[in-house]
């Protein structure tokens, strides 16, 4: 038995059309016609946009080219899910109208494409709309994708909106010239210049290519490594006239990725830190005079006292240990003026103070504990109460002898008190026994280091050693201030 497709198509309830590779119509059935409202004569011998016109900017005729352009080039058949395509009316009016299509290549003997057979359904009614979502899932799909569009187009917006109204400044740069494709304000208003977009890198901002940068970006582009400056001082020429303006910024280039992973673009992020380094210098200028005034100060206190106690009988030991002491803060206020005032390093703040006194018995030190960042007066504290130990311990204990040594650790709890714990353990050195009376250095050290008065300080004068342990309340940790780093390039 024979099949008459032709006869088969044309009796068709389902609209069929046929089109040739120049998208001539050739053949179209009944149901076809009574769906787009057309008389066979009408339509037959001419081109598809022809017979049914659309404007060629449209999304209608975009979409329903698109589709059959890719059947021409590909041989495979190729579906459009929903269009809206307006059809008009035999009173000359459009109704508005919305289909779904599949286009299904016919080939020849050879495997040539001979023509395309169209399959059109018209979608419009909610009932149909339904129907095709029940049966075929079409409209889930459509909504899908429609849904998908519209999150995309939010989250575009929420982007350039963040990008626009970002504190630090931002850019994208497009293509291996570097053409700059969007630029905040804040960028905009960096660089002195607003006619930035489609620009290139070296056509807007000749004197940051003369910097290096242009290098720069371009091994970002190539390795798809991003670079990171630093406080890195950067030059730019923010007005026509005069000098360019030395500033200091830290900054990314970061490589955009497309969807075939190829570096399409580089974005460009930071901030401006000039200020905020102008203000460190001159608060380092500030802190390094201080020290040296207090430094002054000190070296003027000591000469009185050596005055004074030269006048006094008996007193050199007096004078001694006072100078001794004088010296031990004064060692305690340049570790916190190294540190800018910004608090110091447990660690650094015991081994400074014990060196201070003991000299090259340091040796015979023994530090364990974690890396603790001490505020200014709980380092100062700290730091007297070392000397007053090491002082006794050269006098009377470890370090009396030749083969004393002293251990000391500390730990901390990681509660919000901060609970903090430091032993000091002497051994090796002459049989100790308490002093038949508190003195000024042991009252110090009986003080401890916290000033609310929880703080506690347990002595044990053990005959093989002393042992103090001292117990505080460190609380919070006072945040500390940036430090400037020197620029990587």
């Amino acid at each position: 038995m024979t099949l008459d497709f032709e006869a088969l198509f044309a009796r068709s309830p389902n609209p069929y059309v046929v089109i040739d590779p120049e998208l001539t119509i050739v053949w179209a059935n009944d149901a076809y016609l009574r769906v787009t409202m057309r008389d066979r004569d009408d339509i037959l011998g001419r081109g598809m946009f022809e017979a049914f016109p659309a404007d060629p900017a449209s999304e209608s005729s975009r979409l329903l080219d698109s589709s059959l352009q890719r059947v021409l080039a590909t041989g495979q058949a190729d579906e459009i899910a929903i269009i809206r395509y307006d059809i008009r009316r035999p009173d000359e009016t459009m109704d508005t109208r919305y289909w779904s299509a599949t286009h299904t290549p016919l080939l020849d003997e050879a495997g040539a494409l001979q023509y395309i057979l169209q399959h059109t359904v018209d979608v419009t009614e909610l009932h149909e709309l339904r129907r095709a979502r029940d049966e075929a899932g079409l409209m889930r799909r459509a909504s899908a994708v429609q849904d998908r569009n519209r999150d995309l187009a939010a989250e575009s917006r929420r982007l350039i909106d963040f990008f626009a109204h970002a504190p630090g400044f931002v850019a994208l740069l497009d293509g291996p010239d570097h053409r700059f494709t969007m630029a905040n304000q804040a960028y905009r208003t960096l660089v002195g210049r607003d006619d930035l977009i489609g620009k290139s890198v070296s056509e807007a901002l000749p004197e940051v290519m003369e910097q290096g940068f242009g290098a720069v970006l371009d091994r970002v582009r190539v390795t798809g490594e991003p670079f990171f400056g630093r406080r890195l001082p950067v030059y730019l020429q923010r007005t026509s006239t005069g000098s360019a303006a030395a500033l200091v910024l830290n900054f990314i280039f970061q490589p955009v990725f497309g969807v075939d992973d190829q570096i399409s673009g580089i974005i460009i992020q930071g901030y401006d830190v000039t200020e905020e380094v102008e203000y460190e210098e001159r608060q380092a200028m500030l802190v390094a005079e201080l020290n040296h005034r207090v430094k002054n100060t000190l070296a003027v206190v000591q000469g009185l006292a050596g005055q004074s106690f030269r006048r006094v009988a008996g007193a050199q030991e007096a004078n001694a240990i006072f100078s001794a002491r004088l010296k031990a803060l004064g060692a305690a206020h340049s570790l916190l003026t190294d540190a800018h005032w910004g608090g110091t390093q447990l660690a650094e703040t015991i081994r400074r103070s014990a060196e201070a006194t003991a000299g090259e018995a340091i040796s015979r030190f023994i530090l364990e504990g974690p890396d603790i960042a001490l505020q200014p007066q709980t380092a100062v504290s700290l730091a007297m109460i070392v000397h007053e130990m090491c002082t006794n311990a050269v006098k009377y204990g470890a370090l009396a002898t030749d083969e004393g040594q002293i251990a000391i650790d500390w730990s901390i709890t990681e509660d919000a008190a901060r609970q903090f714990t430091l032993n000091w353990r002497e051994s090796g050195g002459p049989i100790v026994a308490p002093a038949p009376a508190a003195g000024f250095g042991t009252r110090l050290i009986r003080r401890g280091l916290s000033t609310d008065g929880t703080g506690r300080v347990e002595m044990d004068f053990a005959p093989d050693g002393l042992t103090c342990k001292i117990t505080a309340k460190l609380g919070e940790p006072e945040p500390q201030a940036p430090m400037n780093s020197i620029p990587q390039r």
